[in-house]
């Protein structure tokens, strides 16, 4: 098991909770939910831009018609970076004004899925949904924090997390994008490990996990096992990239929530984006297709 990975910062940014993080063309996209903000980091220039939302967002994503999709508190929004501007597309709860939208991805075929959870981290109110031309559908319910999905490269699998309870679920995606088959992938005591945040799957059908006060990115074979571990100098590690020049460097997310003074005192790079050699590629960003806006 990979253990010595050198980590450097990439990006001093400062974030209450870093989040997201999508390597696009030649920028990495993440953002901060707390502080309301979608940032765009360029490595090769060092630049940084920033935008800021009309609400917590948890989460942008290409849209194939131009322009982004970015899931907030308040529903889906169209994100155009040239205007700054966010406008609703739908709100997909309603009747949850406790919830917020948290992680997502877009699969091999263009679905976009998505999680909400409880803002408070307690109530068991948080979804998966699916999101494609037929609209917008809950495909599990019942969980605090969820964290994902992610999708295999085959479009066969996706992973998502169950943050409160330290359970990585694995299900299988049929054709018309129904789950099946919900397992567990990996369990892990968060007193002990951390809390297992945002995955992604490198082209290599691996899954990588940051771990929230676990102070480490932890990459899993498909059959579950550990294969590396790659240790931050910040305890709150929420979710990898994989992208850069060469399409093999691994950026992570991190998180100042929750630090006490003391805490961050010795942790002053809190908040900030960390670069590491993954040593394999990840998969491309795929764009969202046609997006149906009916709540199923």
């Amino acid at each position: 098991m990979a253990l010595n990975i050198e980590v450097e910062r990439a990006c001093s940014v400062g974030a209450t909770l870093g989040e997201g993080p999508v390597w696009i063309g030649d920028a990495l996209w993440f953002v901060d939910i707390k502080q309301h903000k979608v940032h765009r980091f360029v490595p090769e220039t060092g630049g940084l831009d920033s935008w800021t939302a009309p609400a917590q967002v948890g989460w942008v994503q290409p849209l194939a018609s131009g322009g982004m999709l970015a899931g907030l508190q308040s529903g889906l929004h169209r994100f155009d970076p040239a205007t700054g501007a966010f406008d609703l597309l739908v709100a997909v709860e309603p009747h949850a004004s406790g919830n917020r939208l948290n992680d997502s991805c877009v699969d091999p075929n263009g679905r976009l899925w998505f999680g909400s959870m409880d803002d408070g981290e307690r109530a068991l109110t948080g979804r998966i949904y699916r999101a494609d031309a037929r609209g917008i559908a809950p495909v599990v319910d019942g969980i605090a924090i969820t964290n994902g999905p992610a999708v295999a490269p085959d479009g066969r699998t996706l992973f998502h997390c169950d943050t409160l309870r330290g359970t990585i679920h694995a299900c299988d995606i049929g054709d018309d994008g129904a789950l099946t088959g919900s397992r567990v992938f990996v369990q892990v005591d968060p007193a002990v490990d951390g809390y297992p945040d945002g995955p992604i799957v490198d082209a290599d059908g691996h899954v990588w996990v940051g771990f929230f006060s676990g102070w480490c990115v932890r990459r899993y074979a498909p059959d579950g096992s550990l294969v590396a571990k790659v240790r931050l100098p910040v305890a709150n590690v929420t979710k990898i990239a994989i992208g850069g020049a060469n399409g093999r460097t691994g950026y992570a997310t991190t998180a100042a929530k929750g630090l006490s003074d003391e805490d961050r005192a010795k942790q002053p790079m809190a908040g900030d984006v960390f670069s590491f050699d993954a040593g394999v590629a990840g998969q491309p960003a795929f764009e969202v297709q046609a997006l149906g806006l009916t709540l199923l």
